[in-house]
């Protein structure tokens, strides 16, 4: 392994990654897959991560904003790129430039974005439940209306309309209703228009919880992320069996010592042994983006047995209990991953800290290497 990956590196699977694209494709049926690679294809590297989606036959992708577009396009010269969130109108000339589709939120937003450039390529979002952006109307018949309006701006190719679903991700009744009402009222929307002679090419509305819950063929695209790398939408409902995760991150032992009982570790003096323990160091901390929130919480896995931080994560530095491990310096501890018969899961960390798998993948900061595995 290169010397400077010996401190913290993140390894990122490139045949887990395909092998889940392999499952997906059997959920989706006859949708298009439409790869969501925002931030950074969530903390992977979206370049090695688009360059593997295009050999699996990926021809559409999704991201944040124009930054991630025009770096996916350089990626990908012949896909399909969708902006599923804001663009500033007075950057309209890189959509049209770098052949985008943008998503369209408003008329208001329609007209600004045609101000000054023609042949704005588009999606329209509809705001059936989320609350957060899209046109937002009581019923499928006003909506239609509106979307009429936008589809007449002169300069504006209207290719689909989609939607994002808030909790397709719960099992429970009453939110399953909810998810219901949120897929109805895009799709009568879409036949309303379709009625009219309004043809689109897409709607879409599958996103990674939908696709392993409750896939719908009317989506034309099913929107791939979270499962995509191999972690639960909603930890831990669990998901269809053989994703893997593709992400695992490791560090190195840096120091081993023998403490003695009432010893402290690490800031606050919140950890004080209670018995004679070897504690080792371990070359990563929060600003590697493994949080704060797991101290004294979390295992790690060592020499394929599960060691527990002792004391607050520092910086770039933590500390384990390595009292029943052979542990020496330069061994290699996993944060993420497998060693031997035990696994942690991005899930697992994100649980112990009530948030996500997606917040802990998309965390693991810049200065953490990624190293493809073919």
């Amino acid at each position: 392994m290169k010397q400077y990956l010996k401190r913290a590196w993140a390894e990122i699977s490139l045949p887990n990654l395909e092998s889940n694209i392999a499952l997906i494709k059997k959920l989706a049926g006859n949708s298009d897959i439409m790869a969501v690679v925002k931030a950074d294809a969530y903390g992977h590297g979206e370049g090695e991560i688009c360059h593997c989606l295009e050999k699996s036959g990926i021809r559409y992708f999704a991201v944040s904003n124009l930054d991630e577009a025009l770096q996916v396009r350089g990626f990908c010269p012949e896909s399909e790129i969708l902006i599923l969130g804001y663009t500033p109108p007075e950057y309209a000339e890189y959509l049209a430039e770098n052949n985008i589709i943008q998503g369209v939120l408003s008329k208001e937003y329609a007209l600004e974005l045609v101000r000054n450039h023609k042949n704005i390529r588009c999606h329209i979002k509809i705001d059936t439940g989320m609350g957060r952006i899209g046109l937002k109307y009581d019923t499928p018949e006003e909506c239609a209306e509106e979307i009429k309006n936008i589809i007449n701006t002169d300069g504006l190719s209207v290719e689909g309309i989609y939607t994002h679903f808030a909790v397709a991700d719960c099992d429970d009744e009453e939110n399953i209703k909810y998810t219901d009402n949120q897929e109805k009222f895009i799709l009568d929307t879409y036949e309303i228009l379709k009625s009219q002679n309004i043809n689109l090419k897409h709607v879409h509305f599958m996103n990674s919880a939908s696709l392993c819950y409750r896939a719908n063929p009317k989506s034309t695209l099913a929107r791939a992320g979270i499962i995509m790398y191999g972690l639960c939408p909603n930890y831990p409902l669990p998901i269809p069996d053989g994703f893997k995760p593709v992400m695992s991150l490791k560090a190195v032992v840096s120091h081993v010592k023998t403490v003695k009982k009432g010893d402290c570790i690490s800031y606050g003096r919140t950890f004080v042994a209670d018995h004679e323990m070897k504690i080792a160091t371990v070359t990563i901390g929060y600003a590697d983006g493994y949080s704060r929130l797991l101290s004294s919480k979390a295992d790690v896995l060592l020499n394929g047995k599960r060691c527990r931080i002792t004391g607050r994560i520092c910086m770039d530095q933590l500390m384990i209990d390595v009292t029943d491990n052979n542990a020496e310096e330069g061994d290699i501890v996993t944060l993420i991953g497998t060693d031997g018969n035990e696994t942690i899961t991005a899930d697992e960390l994100a649980y112990l800290y009530n948030t996500i798998g997606y917040e802990v993948v998309c965390g693991i900061s810049k200065r953490v290497p990624r190293v493809y595995i073919e």
